[in-house]
């Protein structure tokens, strides 16, 4: 695994405990449970670009 695979997980890993403590707030921060969505949306995609680019292409 490379230190920038590592790294987003890492982050993506923070996100989501971050997303999920706001979520168990009495009032939660609707607009911070939006962009901590969205983030966390953001660092899924990269690291699904890098292990697509990663992984041996199947040819037919």
């Amino acid at each position: 695994m490379s230190l920038r695979i590592f790294k987003l997980l890492l982050q993506h890993q923070r996100l989501d405990e971050a997303l999920r403590s706001e979520q168990r707030q009495r009032l939660p921060d609707v607009y911070r449970v939006q962009k901590l969505k969205k983030l966390k949306l953001s660092v899924k995609d990269r690291l699904h670009r890098l292990s697509a680019g990663r992984s041996p292409k199947a040819t037919a």
